[in-house]
């Protein structure tokens, strides 16, 4: 059997997302009732992180121990990659040390190229192009909140950005209507666009994407890396945040997502992050359930 990787979401058939969520849902009320369930013994996932992430490293750390297995995290000072080793080099090397790496990174074609050469599997927690993780507890919160997401509607309020690509993906994948709407030199890559097809919907207002909407969703307007560009991007995006007023056009019973850190006052006002609809708390503890599936997926005992 090939090893194994989820690069993108669309590494993954519709029923093997759906077997995900519903594991991850499942490893949700177990931690909550105190079950343990450790059916990775010994085994150790290398974590590299190029970016940094609370939630990334506590989330896959915590959810390795929890499995009964170690995590080793790895940042660019202990690493060769840091020192200019290719990264098939390294690549090999860790495939003989550990059960499964996960990476986040900024290139996109780094962690395709680390795959290639890898004989263990390959987590994508973070690129440039995509946040497959993040979109997995996000749709395992919306499952639990509101059923099954296909048919529904969601809005994507902002910057045009990996995890707007990742939400298209997942339009595509599992069959829901994603309106898109984000300032005209801010939009998701074309080709990105075209791969996604009659699932997503670009619109010119963020009222026009968020009406009926059963979800609303952002990010940062500046996301980690773009930092230098923080203050030139706030004319441009200043009628993109989501506030009240906003989301009184969405459907009644609506949630809202964030993948956080969140800027209050900025993408999204502290009345709606902080509000009755805001499930931010909920999507960030999914991140450990939903990743614990996926870890016991690609690693079975």
């Amino acid at each position: 059997m090939s090893t194994r990787h989820l690069l993108a979401l669309s590494d993954l058939s519709p029923p093997e997302v759906h077997s995900l969520l519903a594991r991850g849902a499942e490893f949700g009320r177990m931690h909550r009732a105190g079950e343990r369930h450790a059916p990775l013994p010994g085994r150790v996932l290398a974590m590299i992180f190029e970016k940094a992430s609370t939630r990334t490293r506590l989330s896959f750390e915590a959810g390795m121990a929890q499995l009964g297995g170690h995590a080793i995290f790895l940042s660019p000072r202990d690493t060769q990659l840091g020192r200019g080793e290719p990264i098939e080099d390294t690549a090999r090397v860790i495939s003989g040390m550990a059960d499964a790496v996960m990476i986040r990174t900024s290139a996109h074609a780094n962690v395709e190229r680390y795959a290639a050469a890898s004989s263990i599997p390959v987590i994508n927690a973070l690129t440039d192009r995509n946040h497959p993780c993040q979109l997995l507890a996000d749709l395992q919160t919306f499952q639990e909140l509101r059923g099954d997401i296909h048919g529904r509607t969601v809005a994507w309020i902002g910057d045009g950005n990996n995890m707007c690509n990742t939400w298209m993906e997942a339009a595509a994948l599992l069959g829901f209507h994603l309106r898109v709407a984000t300032p005209p030199d801010h939009r998701p890559a074309a080709e990105l666009l075209a791969a996604a097809g009659s699932a997503v919907e670009l619109v010119d207002t963020p009222a026009a994407a968020v009406d009926g909407a059963d979800l609303v969703t952002t990010d940062v307007w500046a996301s980690m890396g773009q930092e230098s560009e923080q203050q030139a991007r706030i004319p441009a995006f200043a009628d993109y945040q989501v506030d009240a007023a906003l989301m009184a056009r969405a459907a009644p019973d609506a949630v809202f997502m964030h993948c956080l850190p969140a800027h209050r006052g900025e993408e999204v006002a502290a009345e709606v992050i902080d509000g009755p609809q805001s499930v931010v708390w909920r999507e960030a503890e999914n991140r450990l359930h939903v990743q614990k599936a996926l870890l016991e997926f690609l690693l079975p005992a």
